[in-house]
């Protein structure tokens, strides 16, 4: 066998494994060998999707014409139906032919980095990050500049930040409000800022809007598109079905952006995907024209875990978690638990006391290292009230309480 050649590519294997799924994956193995564990790592709604939505892709099953391919860009009726949605929250319509429908949230970062980055360039990413960004920058050739927010800026970068790291090489900002990991969601004197500042700059944005319905108490996310309307000439908008529709495992999502540089997205995804399923495609129809009282009661919801997971977790000798206004996270700084000694073992990082906790108290988070620097957890509050509870209690009786 010939060994001089390597069995992959330089840039897959530099590809580093998803560490929210890791740690699920993890979670759920040593669940299904009968061990009483429970996870606060996957960022997924614990509801069923709402009855509307899988009845509609029922109905679906019957139309032999959805058996067939369909455009590369996504049904029509449901482009339609995203310009329609967005509009409402943007204050722009964009025609149909700007959107293009993906499997799931994630090819839609995917591409956008594949059609706007080229060798060497730049993408600031405010941290902490989801862990997938840095992968799909370097996928597409580009370089991630990390621009960081610790607990006492409640996660947000500023402006300041932004052009200390800015540089000749800058081609993009991914901005990210509802946050994952933190919860964090921008003011909109602090989106209108930042899109200023992307807009003089010649910077193009990506905002990543999936959580973007998940608000509470009156906070709302505003678009920077919609902060800015003549930043939408250099902005790409990320987007999908799984987190306010409770639809996760049915991958479904967009992206959406100006008219030449959707043709050209449209080109790729030609050959990378051809059409999404096209029973989630009508059920995503169904989501997005269908009744919202499911996803008012999903969002009261985590609005109760929300309030309940943060003020337990402040509780924990050692934590320090702000409340987030949006998504379903929270995002505890850890730092003053490291380094002491808890039932005969040291915990001198966030990754080391994530094991220590999976471990001593059979209970899973994120750690910090996932999302940016060490001295983090992340716990998704996306469980039901009950272990949700469990969990936190059995932090507190491992670590002790202040």
């Amino acid at each position: 066998m010939n060994t001089t050649k390597t069995r992959l590519s330089q840039k897959i294997s530099a590809i580093a494994e998803s560490a929210t799924l890791k740690v699920d994956a993890k979670a759920k193995e040593l669940k299904a060998s009968g061990r009483p564990i429970i996870s606060y790592a996957a960022g997924e709604p614990d509801f069923a999707t709402p009855a509307h939505i899988v009845a509609a892709a029922r109905a679906a099953l019957d139309d032999p014409a959805n058996f067939r391919y369909t455009a590369a860009a996504g049904l029509p009726e449901l482009r339609q139906a995203i310009s329609a949605k967005t509009a409402e929250t943007t204050r722009i319509t964009y025609p149909p032919s700007q959107i293009i429908v993906t499997n799931g949230g994630k090819q839609a970062v995917y591409e956008a980095f594949q059609i706007l980055c080229d060798r060497g360039d730049e993408v600031i990413v405010p941290g902490p990050f989801w862990t997938t960004y840095p992968e799909a920058i370097a996928l597409a050739d580009g370089t991630t500049v990390p621009v960081y927010a610790g607990a006492e800026q409640c996660y947000k970068v500023t402006v300041a930040q932004l052009e200390a790291a800015r540089t000749e090489k800058t081609k993009a900002l991914v901005f990210v409000s509802p946050s994952n990991p933190t919860g964090a969601v921008y003011s909109p004197e602090e989106t209108t800022a930042i899109g200023r500042w992307a807009y003089e700059h010649g910077i193009w944005v990506i905002t990543d809007e999936i959580y973007q319905d998940l608000t509470y108490g009156g906070v709302t996310a505003v678009s920077i598109v919609k902060a800015v309307p003549e930043l939408a000439e250099q902005t790409l908008i990320v987007s999908g079905v799984a987190k306010s529709y409770a639809m996760t495992g049915w991958r479904l999502g967009w992206i959406i952006g100006p008219a030449d540089v959707m043709k050209g997205c449209a080109n790729l995804q030609s050959h990378l995907a051809s059409n999404v399923n096209n029973i989630a495609q009508r059920a995503a129809i169904a989501a997005l024209t269908g009744p919202v009282a499911p996803i008012d009661q999903m969002r009261e919801a985590f609005n109760r875990r929300r309030k309940l997971i943060v003020t337990e977790l402040n509780k924990v000798q050692g934590f320090n978690c702000p409340m987030p206004d949006g998504a379903f996270y929270a995002y505890a700084d850890v730092s003053e638990a490291l380094g002491r000694e808890i039932n005969g073992k040291i915990a001198n990082t966030s990754l080391e006391l994530a094991d220590l906790i999976l471990s001593e108290a059979e209970v899973a988070a994120v750690p910090g290292e996932a999302f940016g620097p060490s001295g983090y957890l992340r716990f998704s509050y996306a469980l039901g009230d009950e272990p949700l509870l469990e969990g936190i209690k059995r932090i507190q009786q491992l670590l002790g309480t202040k």
